[in-house]
């Protein structure tokens, strides 16, 4: 059957309808996954809060294992598959390949997240995110986490293939556009990180159905984060593949020196893998050299990945919006950039929160002196949630301001609403981030369900400065739930309520 494609009248993009209709159901399951995890995320935050601590004990460690899976893991992979076919099709022009076997992928993505979430709400696998060995979970939730990579890795291996098929049928000329690129670089580090998955997640699952006796705790440990952490990397790669993107659809910006930032996605794939060993730098299993090779050398040439586009998307942007006319002083661009627009804005808070929270906190927890004081406090989930939900998420968010009317065909609703949503959700965030590094800072653990031990025979209580710490965190992740709920609403309205653009 012959390819369908229509023409964008704003853009000029060829789109074809099976692409679009992959982008379609991958992008909005992502965002009903990412409301699900910002409801458990609440319910957590609310608990850890000591002066609202509303949830019991065996529900929160629950909602905690919810939250860890739809909103790291299930949200962001679903939008990354609608990257995939943004990236290796409608930004070339070209088709989707085989979208019988790309069904097969999101198929068994979504049995695989359902069937967690099941397994997970009866009580069977309150395991927390990393699941690490000797807890143990019921075998149907292994098999969920194994059936959701198996998707997700036949997702990615789809993306080589419509790049492949793009090439021989002459879709593109020369090299690959940078959205794709990064795409690329993001496909590469999820087929290592989701074949990692399947080494570890299938022994686990023979062993809690009993066929097998044991799984060494270390092993175990040690090859989960080349899962756990390294979809973080797949994670980053796709930020910065539509940090570039965003920045020519919203102002027409390219980059000053594209080699220069490919040259970033390269050294992506060949260090930010190894960065994901800093989890384990207070684990014993590792030699003193191992871990010092790790943090002091290797992943520093993935941070000066970060660093390149950290500083050459800014600058594409005063470059575009001075060759505009906004020339006059320093910053007349800046002041005229268009604040409005919520897929620009959103863009330049996760650089901004992405760099200053994330970034140079990943450096430092993730030395190893600094691990050894820092590792298990809740400073760590300040750091992470700096990364994967100030910087990826809010990334995301802006993304799908940009799908909903070249994808969709819709117009967005409330657009007054919709353009302070990044900065409610933002400012959400920094704060929740801030609050729990400071926090940690002081000793806070991480993963506690009461820090107080209200419950003793005895009290106990931090300092009055760490209660306020921790207030700051409750209050920053209110803002941020509401920030989430603005762009659920404005999104899931958009796409099934919005004015149709013919």
């Amino acid at each position: 059957m012959a390819s369908v494609f229509r023409t964008c009248p704003r853009t000029g993009l060829k789109i074809e309808k099976n692409a679009e209709t992959l982008i379609k159901w991958n992008s909005t399951i992502a965002i009903v996954l990412l409301a699900v995890g910002g409801l458990f995320a609440l319910l957590v935050v609310l608990t850890r809060w000591p002066a609202v601590h509303l949830l019991p004990a065996d529900l929160y460690y629950r909602f905690l294992t919810l939250h860890g899976i739809d909103a790291l893991l299930a949200w962001i992979i679903f939008f990354e598959m609608a990257l995939v076919y943004f990236t290796s099709a409608v930004l070339l022009g070209a088709r989707a390949v085989c979208p019988k076997v790309s069904w097969l992928a999101f198929i068994l993505m979504l049995v695989g997240g359902v069937l967690i979430n099941v397994i997970v709400l009866l009580g069977k696998a309150d395991v927390m995110f990393t699941s690490y060995v000797p807890l143990k979970a019921d075998p149907l939730y292994y098999l969920g986490v194994i059936l959701f990579a198996v998707g997700a890795l036949i997702g990615f291996i789809m993306f080589f293939v419509n790049i492949a098929m793009a090439k021989k049928e002459k879709a593109f000329e020369g090299s690959l556009p940078l959205g794709s690129f990064g795409l690329l670089a993001a496909s590469i580090i999820g087929v290592l990180t989701l074949v990692h998955g399947a080494v570890i997640m299938i022994p686990t699952f023979l062993w809690s159905a009993g066929i097998i006796q044991n799984v060494d705790p270390s092993f175990y440990r040690l090859v989960f984060w080349a899962l756990g952490h390294s979809s973080q990397q797949i994670n980053v790669c796709a930020m910065v593949a539509i940090w570039y993107m965003t920045a020519y659809f919203t102002v027409g910006a390219v980059p000053l020196n594209e080699r220069v930032s490919r040259t970033g996605f390269v050294l992506y794939i060949l260090f930010i893998n190894v960065a994901s060993e800093h989890h384990l730098l207070v684990d014993p299993a590792l030699s003193t050299w191992h871990k010092i090779v790790n943090t002091s050398y290797v992943m520093h040439l993935a941070v000066l990945a970060s660093m390149i586009h950290a500083f050459s998307v800014p600058a594409s942007f005063e470059v575009a919006l001075r060759k505009q006319g906004y020339r006059n002083g320093l910053f007349e661009w800046l002041k005229k950039a268009p604040w409005g627009n919520p897929a620009f804005s959103a863009i330049s808070i996760s650089i901004v929160l992405f760099g200053f929270l994330g970034g140079i906190t990943g450096v430092v927890f993730g030395t190893e002196q600094f691990s050894l004081i820092r590792h298990n406090t809740i400073a760590i989930p300040g750091h992470f949630h700096a990364t994967v939900v100030a910087g990826t998420t809010v990334a995301f968010m802006g993304f799908t301001y940009i799908l909903i009317p070249l994808i969709f065909r819709r117009e967005l609703i409330l657009k007054g609403i919709a353009s302070i949503q990044p900065y409610v959700y933002g400012l959400g965030v920094a704060m929740f981030s801030i609050g729990m590094m400071a926090a940690g800072t002081f000793g806070v653990p991480r993963r506690h369900y009461d820090i107080t031990f209200a419950g003793a025979d005895f009290s106990f209580s931090f300092d009055p400065v760490v209660d306020s710490f921790l207030t700051i965190m409750g209050i920053g992740g209110v803002l941020a739930a509401a920030g989430g709920v603005i762009y659920i609403v404005v999104a899931l309205g958009s796409i099934f309520g919005g004015k149709k653009i013919e």
